[in-house]
């Protein structure tokens, strides 16, 4: 089974939630004290492989250093956004997705933002701050799983002198 995953972090780096989709519609969300290692596993049963963007350079370094779990040990690992430079292009998942015309409900919500709606949550108690969150999150794994199927559909450019990737 393939599993599509994406994390938020605090602004101390911390793990505040952690999204995981299994198509078609089995969607887990980690929120706060609920992010340790034994429920990241759990929630990965059956999975295989696991599909992020910028992955390699920012979930899968940042679960390995806070929860202690290299899941590169453990699943096959695929990152997107590698898969984007081979089709010319290039900028965060965001930027990506309207490039390739995927929606978005939590449109102009970004990272920054994310961290920001966290300590809405758990300063004040905002429960629309973490619906907000949670939504933003919910997109970033599901609009993966569009990403990856628009992407089989364009043909990787050939590598140039001087290009990128």
């Amino acid at each position: 089974m393939k599993a599509y995953l994406d994390i938020e972090t605090s602004f101390s780096g911390e793990i505040t939630i952690i999204g995981i989709f299994c198509p078609p519609e089995r969607l887990v969300q980690l929120i706060g004290e609920e992010v340790n290692w034994t429920n990241l596993w759990n929630a990965l049963d059956g999975v295989t492989s696991i599909t992020t963007y910028n992955g390699n350079r920012f979930d899968l370094p940042v679960i390995r250093r806070c929860l202690k779990l290299d899941l590169n040990k453990y699943f096959e690992c695929h990152d997107l956004m590698y898969a984007c430079w081979q089709r010319n292009l290039f900028g965060g998942l965001k930027k990506v997705e309207e490039q390739m015309g995927i929606e978005r409900v939590s449109k102009g919500i970004n990272g920054l933002d994310a961290m920001r709606l966290w300590e809405c949550c758990r300063l004040y108690g905002d429960e629309s701050a973490l619906r907000a969150l949670l939504e933003y999150n919910r997109e970033d794994v599901v609009n993966l799983w569009s990403l990856e199927g628009r992407l089989e559909k364009i043909t990787p450019v050939k590598k140039g002198k001087g290009g990128r990737g």
